[in-house]
């Protein structure tokens, strides 16, 4: 079975994160939308759109979306069957989060890292 196929965002808290967004947004070129982040298009060699995207975000430091992890960040994997995943991580004795979740965005579950870092698993819908 593949496990991982790419990294599907990075998210990460700030202090301020409206100064950070303006920052990165100012500096470094990146389209920050109201919602806090962007979609990055994937593209092939020549530069050409390609089926995917991958996710940049900063929340509020004091958010739950990382919890149980008090890390800073997290990252979002792609993932091609995220039920057959996550039960072999449980077979295999990792701390598997009970919650998932199933939207229009695909299906996301979640493991914590041996240095207790919340990991997000994503298996996009269909044609992503």
């Amino acid at each position: 079975m593949k496990r991982v196929t790419g990294i599907g965002g990075i998210f990460f808290n700030a202090n301020d994160p409206v100064a950070l967004r303006a920052w990165y947004k100012q500096h470094l070129g990146i389209d920050v939308q109201a919602w806090g982040g962007t979609a990055f298009t994937w593209t092939d060699a020549a530069g050409h759109p390609t089926e995917g995207t991958t996710v940049w975000s900063i929340g509020a430091a004091n958010g739950e979306h990382f919890a149980p992890s008090k890390s800073t960040f997290m990252v979002n994997y792609r993932v091609e069957d995220l039920t057959v995943l996550l039960q072999a991580l449980r077979n295999e004795g990792c701390n598997v989060l009970e919650k998932t979740d199933d939207s229009e965005y695909g299906k996301f579950g979640w493991v914590m890292d041996p240095e207790g870092n919340k990991v997000e698993l994503w298996q996009p819908p269909p044609g992503q």
